[in-house]
């Protein structure tokens, strides 16, 4: 390993590794992979580590844990492995609990998520948060992330190319994650998950897998979409629901950080600040438990909005 790259890890607070046996690459310009070692019995394989390459000659040799989160976002802040980045503002990583047991994915940021950061946070992003109270799941208690980490131009669908050079990210940060259950908002988001072009009313009211990971994937509508098509939230609702169910059937994870409830706990204070809560306030009143009523609208806008 060269200087150059050992203060480059140095700089990063990334504690490099001196190896005695070939490593054999398996990654793309851009993209983040697994690595296979060609080992000894004098010298074990160094468990847990990926090889990462941003769009250049270094490459960095990563330690698995809570912190590499983080420096996979330093990563993808300096990508350049699609011609995304000449017209973003910044890149728009992930936000929310690294141990999350909920992780949502939607397909690309929009203005706000571009200028500020952060994906889901335009109006779009307040519908989300008004679904995820209504399961009784703060924003805080879940981690969201796209499947292109820059903003197309126009607020267009990413194109597969700009898609595939991010997928290894995506791919990446739901390895640290390790969600129990996958939602995927939107038609774009589910194609590039699911490998497949089956129109969004097939892919829904479903239990798909990530991969061969056995995560549960449930696919449901974009917020964006809600907002412009708003009696479609009752099937959104339905999604939810189904959502929770393969949640409380998935085994729990030996660590987990968050209690995943039942749909009895939809009756939660969130519910009370909800604006046109997705539950109906006659079965709240009786508190008799929750029914499983669906949504004619939520008290936001509902004029046109891409993302």
């Amino acid at each position: 390993m060269d200087d150059r790259r050992l203060a480059y890890l140095d700089a990063m607070g990334i504690q490099a590794w001196e190896r005695k046996s070939p490593l054999i690459p398996l990654f793309q310009r851009g993209r983040v992979a697994d690595v296979v070692h060609v080992t000894t019995d004098a010298n074990p394989p160094l468990q847990n580590e990926i090889e990462v390459d941003v769009a250049g000659p270094n490459s960095l040799l990563l330690k698995r844990g809570r912190e590499d989160l983080d420096a996979l976002r330093s990563i993808v802040a300096n990508c350049t492995a699609c011609a995304l980045h000449q017209g973003r503002t910044q890149t728009v990583f992930g936000v929310g609990d690294h141990n999350a047991q909920w992780m949502i994915i939607g397909e690309a940021p929009g203005v706000e998520e571009d200028r500020q950061g952060e994906p889901f946070v335009g109006r779009a992003g307040q519908l989300l948060n008004a679904m995820l109270l209504a399961m009784d799941l703060p924003r805080e208690a879940v981690y969201i992330a796209n499947v292109v980490k820059c903003r197309p131009p126009g607020n267009r669908d990413p194109a597969p190319e700009e898609a595939a050079a991010c997928e290894s990210y995506l791919k990446r940060q739901i390895a640290l994650v390790k969600p129990k259950v996958i939602l995927v908002v939107g038609r774009i988001a589910a194609h590039n998950l699911l490998k497949t072009d089956a129109p969004l009313s097939t892919l829904r009211g479903k239990r798909w897998s990530y991969a061969d990971t056995g995560i549960p994937v449930i696919v449901t509508y974009h917020p964006a979409y809600l907002l412009r098509s708003p009696k479609e939230k009752r099937k959104a609702w339905e999604d939810l629901q189904f959502a929770r169910k393969v949640f409380a059937a998935v085994p729990a994870r030996p660590a987990t950080c968050m209690d995943g409830g039942s749909f009895a706990s939809l009756r939660s204070p969130h519910l009370g600040i909800l604006p046109g809560a997705l539950v109906s306030r006659e079965s709240e009143a009786r508190g008799s438990g929750c029914r499983e009523q669906p949504p004619t609208a939520l008290a936001l806008p509902c004029a046109a909005e891409t993302r």
